[in-house]
């Protein structure tokens, strides 16, 4: 049975770091201590920049709703105030707003920033509750979700058609072209969000000869492996009208950054930031919200669908480790071959 998705609470947030007990923001801080030649970092140092500040945002969730109600003790000692009593209403809480998934996520993030901070702390009580939530998941059928890439490119090109004819400011129309392009791209490109946040004009958005490229570097990627795919030439218009007309206009006349994607204002857009405007801005032309990552499921359902007699290239277009044999270079290769069947297939079936 599909499990609906619960509406948030009335004022739920995630109490920001600076408003943390200050035992709990002084050991979170030390944990992400980052290491300094032969010195080690602190105990969260090695954990990527979106995973700490997953953490972060888990805790302050976590420590709204000791605030919320009644509960928060500004002097308690760092992780005290994880206790079975206090999660247990937070659970309980949780259950009524959000899903089983995220009830479970929740508190295993919980437990794992606990032994961040407070490494001494005895946690197995938490590790059962968080093994019980684990069993009572029920993951969301994802089917409803998933569309092909070339409804998702089509839901691109919408926006930016219309940001170019409609009537409203020119800030309006700047931030609709590029949620339309954003969208494109990432149907084409489907590469991890955190990569696509950091696109750089130049570096890992750069332009060869008439040939707009993704190229990132193996310190990059998921994979550790360099990922060079090309943009489809579909789009080689849209991009020139991006750069030259619309990310201008978004910069307000003070741009100081090679960032692909600006705010309103010049500076360069958040991670968090993307990941809400994507899933709604496929709601307002498809209507459907669809996650950056599910443009990765779309791309490789596509290639199953319409393209079954190429079975690797959805692997290679997610930029999957291939057999061991394979050889660095096959590997992206591999990707740009992909990348290519890809939009052979999305114009293919656009036009007909």
């Amino acid at each position: 049975m599909k499990e609906r998705k619960k509406a948030p609470g009335p004022g739920v947030h995630s109490l920001p770091e600076g408003l943390w007990p200050a035992a709990d923001r002084a050991a979170w801080q030390e944990a992400r201590r980052p290491s300094v030649r032969l010195q080690r970092g602190g105990a969260a140092s090695h954990l990527r920049p979106v995973v700490q500040y997953d953490l972060t945002k888990r805790y302050g969730l976590f420590l709204d709703f000791l605030s919320r109600s009644g509960r928060l003790d500004m002097s308690a000692p760092a992780g005290k105030q994880v206790s079975p009593e206090h999660v247990e209403g937070y659970v309980a809480e949780l259950k009524q707003r959000v899903s089983s998934v995220t009830v479970y996520g929740s508190i295993q993030k919980l437990r794992r920033f606990v032994q961040l901070v407070a490494p001494d702390r005895e946690l197995g009580w938490l590790i059962e509750i968080e093994r019980e939530l684990y069993a009572e998941r029920r993951p969301r059928p994802k089917w409803d979700r998933v569309v092909t890439t070339d409804v998702l490119v089509e839901a691109g090109r919408t926006l930016m058609a219309e940001a170019e004819i409609t009537k409203r400011p020119k800030l309006t129309r700047a931030r609709m072209f590029r949620n339309g392009f954003m969208v494109a791209l990432l149907a084409y490109c489907p590469i991890r969000l955190r990569n696509f946040a950091d696109l750089e004009i130049g570096r890992s958005f750069a332009k060869e000869d008439d040939t707009w490229w993704i190229v990132l570097t193996a310190a990059e990627t998921k994979e550790k492996r360099e990922d060079e795919r090309p943009v489809p030439d579909d789009l080689t218009d849209s991009i020139e009208r991006y750069l030259q007309v619309y990310r201008p206009i978004l910069g307000e006349g003070k741009v100081k950054t090679n960032a692909l994607w600006l705010a309103i204002g010049g500076e360069p857009m958040s991670y968090a930031s993307i990941a809400e405007l994507i899933p709604e801005s496929t709601r307002m032309t498809i209507g459907i919200p669809v996650s950056p990552h599910f443009f990765r499921t779309a791309a490789v359902t596509t290639l199953a669908i319409r393209a079954g007699d190429k079975p690797h290239a959805g692997g290679a277009l997610l930029h999957h480790r291939p057999g061991p044999v394979t050889q660095e270079h096959y590997n992206r290769a591999s990707c740009i071959t992909a990348g290519k069947s890809l939009a052979a297939t999305n114009r293919r079936y656009r036009y007909t």
